[in-house]
C-alpha cells in the first residue's frame, strides 16, 4: 500500500534535534547559552516542523546541573598546573580517552537514539585545553556520523592554541561530519577557523550572534529594588584565570592571588563610592565559588558599606533572576557580561580572555573593558559612573538581538534542508 506524498506547502513532520554541548557545566554560563539555543532553535521550528523537540547532549556526560557542593575541581587543576607539562598532557590524555571510550561515546549514541540532526552549538568549545574538547568533540561527532545525521556548528567560540593532535582530531571530525552548515560568534573565531580547519577540507565558517543574546526574550525580568540601585560584582579565582587564560591574566606571575585578592576588596569600595549597593556573585564555577566563600567576608569588611554575598545559583534561572536585578555588572566573566546586555544592562568587563574583548566590540562596549591592573578604586568609580550614565544602545541591543534570531532561523533552514523526509508508512 502506498500513500500520497503532503503537499508541497505542509509542515514537516516533528523532528528530534540535539544540541552537543557543556550545557551541564557547573559554570552556568554554559547552561545559558544552551538553555537560550534550546528554546529559541524550538521556537524557530515550530514554523517549519511544529512539534519539533530540541534538546542537550552534554559532552561530559552529565544529565542534570550538578548540586551546590565541595567539588574536587580547584585540586585537579592544582595537581595538573604542578606536573610538567609533557606528564600533564600523558595523564589528561588517558583519562580522557577512557571517558570517550568507556562513558561518552555510549552516552551520545544512546541520546542520538531517533534524533534527525545534531548541533555543536554554543560556547568556546573550539579550544584545546589539554585536548578535552578535541577528544570529547571527536568522539560525539563520531557516533553522529556513524548514524549519519546532519549537522550544524553554531556561535561557537575557537581559539589558536590547539596542538598538533588537537588541531587532527576537530578537522577529522568536523571533516567526516555531514555539516549542513557552520558560523561561529566572533571575526577571531572565524579566522581560526579558516586557516586551522579549511585546509583539512572542512567549510567555511560564516559569523552569528551568541545565544546568550536572547536571555531577555527567553527569561523573564525581575521587578527591579526599590531602594539604592545594585551592582553586581561577579568573582573569578585566580586560578581559573590562570589556567584558561588567552589574554593578559595568562601571563600573572606568582603575586596574582594577592593582587586580585587586594583588588576585589578595592573594587566592591570603589563600587559604593560610585554610589551602588553590591552583591558579590559566582557564575558557579567551584573554585570561583571556593575563592568567594574565603575571601567574601574580608572584602565585606574591608569595604565599609553595603556589600553582601549572594548564596551560589542551582540553575541558570536563578542566575539570570539576579543579573536581570541588577544596575550594573562587573565581570571576568563573558556570560555573565552577555546576559546583563541581553537585558540593557551596563557592564564593565575584567580582561583576561580574548573572547571577552571580542563580545565587548561587537556590543560597541570597548570603552569599558579594562584590565584589573589598570583599574584602581578611583578608575573604576569613574567608568560605573559613565557607565550608568551612557546606558546601553538601545536601537543597537536590538539589532543584535534580531540578528541573533535571524542567524538561528538560517541554521534551522539549512538543518531542514539536509534532513532526510521521514520513511512513509507502507
Amino acid at each position: 500500500m502506498s500513500f500520497a506524498a503532503p503537499p508541497p506547502d505542509a509542515p514537516a513532520p516533528p523532528r528530534r534535534i540535539a544540541l552537543l554541548n557543556v550545557k551541564y557545566s557547573p559554570n552556568l554560563g554554559d547552561g545559558l547559552l544552551s538553555e537560550c539555543l534550546e528554546a529559541e532553535l524550538a521556537r524557530t521550528f515550530q514554523t517549519i516542523a511544529p512539534g519539533t523537540q530540541v534538546f542537550s547532549i552534554d559532552l561530559a556526560g552529565r544529565r542534570a546541573y550538578p548540586a551546590i557542593a565541595p567539588s574536587r575541581r580547584a585540586v585537579l587543576i592544582a595537581v595538573l598546573e604542578a606536573l610538567p607539562a609533557a606528564f600533564r598532557r600523558l595523564a589528561t590524555r588517558i583519562a580522557l580517552a577512557a571517558l570517550v571510550q568507556l562513558r561518552l561515546r555510549r552516552h551520545v549514541r544512546v541520546r542520538l537514539a531517533g534524533c534527525d540532526a545534531v548541533v555543536l552549538g554554543g560556547g568556546n568549545l573550539l579550544t584545546d585545553a589539554d585536548l578535552n574538547f578535541p577528544m570529547k568533540i571527536a568522539g560525539a561527532l563520531g557516533q553522529a556520523a556513524r548514524l549519519r545525521l546532519p549537522v550544524a556548528v553554531y556561535g561557537v567560540g575557537a581559539n589558536r592554541q590547539w596542538s598538533e593532535a588537537g588541531r587532527r582530531l576537530f578537522g577529522r571530525a568536523l571533516g567526516a561530519a555531514k555539516l549542513a552548515h557552520a558560523a561561529v560568534r566572533d571575526a577571531r573565531s572565524q579566522s581560526a577557523w579558516r586557516d586551522l580547519l579549511v585546509p583539512q577540507g572542512v567549510r567555511p565558517a560564516a559569523l552569528s550572534g551568541d545565544p546568550g543574546l536572547l536571555a531577555s526574550c527567553h527569561f523573564p525580568r525581575p521587578p527591579l529594588p526599590f531602594d539604592a540601585p545594585l551592582a553586581g560584582l561577579c568573582v573569578t579565582a585566580p586560578m581559573a584565570l590562570r589556567y584558561h587564560a588567552t589574554g593578559p591574566a595568562a601571563a600573572h606571575g606568582t603575586d596574582e592571588r594577592a593582587a586580585l585578592d587586594a583588588w576585589y576588596g578595592g573594587a566592591a569600595r570603589a563600587l559604593i563610592d560610585a554610589g551602588f549597593r553590591v552583591a558579590l556573585f559566582t557564575n558557579g564555577s567551584p573554585e570561583d565559588r571556593d575563592y568567594l566563600a574565603a575571601m567574601g567576608p574580608a572584602w565585606i569588611l574591608a569595604a565599609k558599606g553595603p556589600v553582601t554575598m549572594t548564596n551560589p545559583f542551582a540553575e541558570p534561572a536563578e542566575m539570570i533572576r539576579f543579573i536581570a536585578g541588577c544596575q550594573l555588572i562587573v565581570a571576568h566573566r563573558m556570560h555573565a557580561c552577555i546576559a546583563a546586555h541581553s537585558f540593557a544592562i551596563p557592564t564593565i568587563g575584567l580582561r583576561w580572555d580574548v573572547k571577552l574583548d571580542s563580545f565587548f566590540a561587537l556590543a560597541g562596549r570597548g570603552t569599558y573593558i579594562a584590565d584589573t591592573a589598570s583599574l584602581d578604586g578611583p578608575a573604576l568609580t569613574a567608568l560605573a559612573r559613565q557607565a550608568v550614565a551612557d546606558g546601553v544602545d538601545r536601537a543597537a541591543l536590538e539589532d543584535l538581538i534580531a540578528g541573533t534570531r535571524s542567524d538561528i532561523a538560517r541554521m534551522a533552514a539549512a538543518l531542514a534542508r539536509a534532513m532526510q523526509p521521514a520513511k512513509a508508512a507502507a
